[in-house]
């Protein structure tokens, strides 16, 4: 019966089979290769296909099973049809010539080709494609579910019969991985905002605290006069008030609420104490992302960093943690800003006690952060002395020289940017 058909309708079926091959082939990659969360996204945002589509993954096994059925099916037929036409053009003896014919054909224009586009784009392949196998799979139900049990027994068999893994959630190592990927879709600051946050649990208080000797507040036990003028000219909105010394503090003040006793003139001692705030305290070592939701649960915004002994190391208040993501604000580096001063095209003079997290971030340089907190404490670690002035070293691939030291500490150093470090910045951004 087969003779009675024109050999030109038997190359079209082929040729269609063929077609149908390359579909499924290529459906296959493309919906094993989406992108499971912009698929998601599109689906929320109400795209029919990516509903369709995100519908059809939810059971793979089913979607898969559907997909090699239909390919399974075609190629078969395109065998049959080629030894039709090999019998039909040279007898028995074409047939094996056919075959490979027929495989080299397959291989390259119904897998490779097809299935290097949908890898390349996948969602302009699986999308269209979700619209047919949708409906299709409601037909050829009962097939499929015929199969896919054969199958899944077969993988009880062989141990893999637990629940399907449908947990697509990202691990914070990968989610570092997919933000730093993703530069060519987002501007750089907001890259390094979200790394940022990623990077909270491994940042303590001690990291962007002030200092205990940095700490500016109003001491009971100084003149009047002088707490007065610091008052006055506090570039900060709170202050500590303590006596004598900052480990026998006594609370926390907010300037706001006595700026009218200041301007009025009523402003004592007695007021400031009526107005002023318990202390609260953290301890050091305390990593910033749980501090943050320390300070949103308790309302605060000030800290006292105490160590084991109950003794205050420093403190640090909500803007240190948000500096810590946004970075800096304006050009005013802040009470724990380090003093840059450029001194000449690639050397800056720099403020010994400098926190070292805050400087890499302002000269986006990359000093070593996992042991002492300031430039200071990083020198004297590496020369295990207090340095004369003039003295000269290399720190991490950076060229310092001490400038200025006392008894205790180094004062200032100089630090020249190599030729292959990071590019210099513009005092502008540095508030020098």
């Amino acid at each position: 019966m087969s003779e009675d058909v024109p050999l030109g309708l038997l190359f079209g079926l082929l040729i269609v089979l063929l077609v149908l091959s390359a579909f499924f082939s290529s459906t296959e990659t493309a919906l094993m290769s989406l992108n499971r969360y912009r698929l998601r996204h599109r689906a929320r945002s109400g795209h029919h296909a990516a509903r369709l589509t995100e519908k059809l993954l939810e059971r793979p096994d089913r979607l898969i099973g559907l997909i090699l059925l239909g390919n399974n099916a075609v190629n078969l037929a395109a065998a049959a049809l080629v030894t039709v036409i090999a019998i039909r053009i040279g007898g028995e003896a074409a047939i094996f010539a056919g075959t490979m014919m027929l495989t080299v054909v397959v291989l390259i224009f119904a897998e490779v080709t097809p299935k290097t586009i949908a890898a390349r784009y996948p969602s302009k392949v699986a999308l269209p494609a979700a619209l047919i196998y949708y409906p299709l799979l409601k037909v050829a139900y009962p097939l499929v579910w015929v199969v896919s049990m054969l199958a899944n027994g077969l993988l009880r068999l062989l141990g893999f019969g637990g629940q399907l893994d449908q947990d697509n959630a990202l691990s914070e190592a990968e989610l570092r991985t997919l933000v730093t990927e993703s530069k060519h879709m987002m501007p750089r600051r907001h890259q390094r905002m979200l790394l940022s946050i990623l990077d909270l649990g491994d940042v303590t208080v001690d990291d962007v605290m002030v200092p205990r000797q940095e700490i500016v507040g109003i001491n009971l036990d100084e003149p009047w006069s002088t707490n007065l003028e610091l008052v006055r000219n506090a570039g900060y909105s709170r202050l500590p008030v303590f006596r004598g010394d900052i480990d026998k503090i006594v609370g926390v003040i907010h300037l706001r609420s006595v700026l009218s006793e200041l301007a009025n003139g009523t402003l004592d001692e007695p007021v400031l104490l009526a107005k002023t705030q318990e202390p609260y305290f953290v301890p050091e070592g305390t990593p910033l992302n749980k501090q943050l939701v320390n300070f949103q649960r308790l309302k605060q915004r000030f800290a006292f960093a105490v160590d084991e002994y109950g003794d205050i190391q420093g403190l640090v208040t909500t803007e240190d943690v948000i500096r810590e993501i946004v970075g800096e604000f304006g050009t005013d580096p802040g009470p724990i800003g380090p003093e840059v001063s450029q001194d000449r095209d690639d050397a800056f003079v720099i403020d010994a006690s400098a926190n070292i997290r805050q400087l890499n971030r302002l000269m986006s340089w990359e000093l070593p952060t996992d042991g002492p907190k300031t430039l200071n404490g990083l020198i004297i670690e590496e020369l295990e002395m207090i340095p004369e002035a003039g003295t000269q070293l290399t720190l991490a691939g950076y060229p310092l020289e001490i400038l200025d030291t006392t008894e205790h500490a180094i004062r200032r150093v100089r630090i020249r940017v190599p030729d292959h470090g990071a590019e210099i910045p513009q005092l502008s951004a540095l508030g020098g």
